[in-house]
């Protein structure tokens, strides 16, 4: 049954920036789908909500404290999910940051934090533990891009060159590992009502203009994300690679 290929029992999922908003429901989202789940951020007081939540739909959690633009951080959260639960069957890199201040006087200290979290600590996630997927012989990675992967945005010139970089990231992995049975995919969110697009939300003008553009007629609550991350990790998917799937209630359509 097509229905049987959605269903992620006995499955390990590795989910970055899972403390909240999109990461919360992307990693609730794969435990009542039937993964255990390592849930990892920074964010250790929000982190056990997600704890709890993953409890109650029945499944197995560890949480983690990762800062994702360490390299050594990633090596240590990886063996400790390996300690845990012995193997990694999907790798979600949703963990991110956004600096907002006008090119012109953008500072290289910006620029290289959210190009060494964004960019450089979904690399490096993707390539240890691609290494532990081409020994098993199967592996699902989604990284997170970005509508910015597609367009420049405003006064955030490193989000959209690592949300670019990302989405190509995606496509040359999934070049060298689709013939080894490992998927590598994106999802490109749209406007969502997290924490990271607060400050749009509060400005009324520019939030009635990307509202008003929005197909939907409304901005992404987390939960809308959670089903295309559950097909991007399942069976269902398994004819998939290299693809960028936007889920932004139809704004690049427009």
């Amino acid at each position: 049954m097509i229905l049987d290929k959605f269903n992620l029992t006995d499955k390990v999922a590795i989910v970055t920036g899972a403390s909240r908003g999109l990461g919360q429901a992307m990693a609730l989202g794969l435990a009542e789908a039937g993964a255990d789940i390592v849930a990892i951020s920074t964010d250790a007081v929000n982190l056990q909500e997600t704890e709890k939540l993953i409890h109650n739909a029945g499944r197995r959690v560890v949480c983690l404290s990762c800062d994702v633009s360490d390299g050594g951080q990633i090596q240590q959260s990886i063996k400790h999910s390996l300690d845990a639960f012995g193997k990694v069957d999907i790798l979600v890199n949703n963990a991110g940051i956004i600096r907002r201040t006008p090119a012109h006087d953008y500072s290289d200290e910006d620029w290289g934090a959210v190009i060494n979290t964004n960019l450089t600590g979904t690399f490096r996630f993707c390539r240890e533990v691609g290494k532990m997927m081409l020994v098993q012989g199967h592996g699902k990675i989604i990284n997170i891009a970005s509508l910015l992967s597609f367009s420049g945005g405003i006064s955030v010139p490193a989000y959209a060159a690592s949300k670019g970089g990302v989405a190509q990231l995606t496509k040359a992995l999934a070049n060298e590992w689709a013939a080894k049975n490992i998927q590598v995919n994106a999802i490109a969110p749209g406007y969502f009502a997290t924490d990271n697009t607060e400050n749009i939300r509060n400005d009324q003008e520019r939030f009635k203009s990307i509202s008003d553009r929005i197909p939907t007629g409304r901005w992404g609550n987390p939960e809308d994300i959670a089903g295309a991350a559950v097909f991007l990790s399942s069976a269902a998917s398994d004819y998939v690679n290299g693809h960028v799937m936007l889920v932004d209630g139809g704004w690049m359509a427009r």
